[in-house]
């Protein structure tokens, strides 16, 4: 995918594919994946992050969490070697809400995708999947809300595939910057464009 203009090789070659290979992830790999969360910046410091992971070397978790994707998700998702979900904490330690625990979680997610892209995985971000039932088979707390769920892994050959997978397994086009980066006003595009 072409780019305007210039970014990180690792932003360029992030995407979100449907076609994932069973090569499982290296348990170095995933924790420096998870580290990489650990890094991203958050309001307040305040980390309103967690992730649940569960890998396809223990069948039973990884039963589990694939049981909380919707069934059009799980048509894929069940041949990653990783699933996660990731979790936000709704107030800071002094009980003030935190109106910006999902912006962070996000920023957090960000970070592992490209800690993963730069270590020649990819991960697929999926807001099909029912929270509710995360709440009750993780025991979450109702500090806390379930925010999507993540498939993790190294990206699988297209021979073979299904045809409605191959169809889903493209890399998805970007709006251009006059789309969504404004100046002045609502809608009228920042001038340097």
């Amino acid at each position: 995918m072409e780019v305007e203009h210039p970014v990180l090789d690792v932003i360029r070659s992030r995407w979100s594919p449907a076609i994932y290979s069973p090569q499982p992830v290296e348990p170095e790999k995933l924790l420096s994946i998870l580290e990489a969360a650990r890094w991203a910046p958050s309001s307040y410091n305040a980390q309103p992050w967690s992730f649940l992971v569960a890998r396809k070397e223990e069948p039973a978790e990884f039963a589990r969490m694939l049981s909380c994707l919707v069934p059009g998700n799980v048509t894929w998702a069940r041949h990653v070697p990783i699933l996660m979900i990731s979790v936000a904490k709704l107030h800071f330690d002094n009980g003030n809400a935190n109106r910006h625990a999902f912006h962070d979680i996000g920023i957090a997610t960000g970070f592992l995708m490209l800690q993963a892209a730069a270590l020649g995985m990819l991960a697929h971000g999926m807001a099909g999947f029912d929270a509710a039932k995360a709440r009750e088979l993780y025991g979450i707390p109702d500090s806390h809300e379930a925010v999507a769920a993540i498939a993790l892994g190294y990206l699988g050959d297209e021979q073979g595939a299904p045809e409605e997978l191959r169809k889903r397994n493209r890399h998805s086009p970007r709006r251009t910057l006059n789309r969504f980066v404004f100046a002045g006003r609502w809608g009228e595009p920042l001038p340097l464009l």
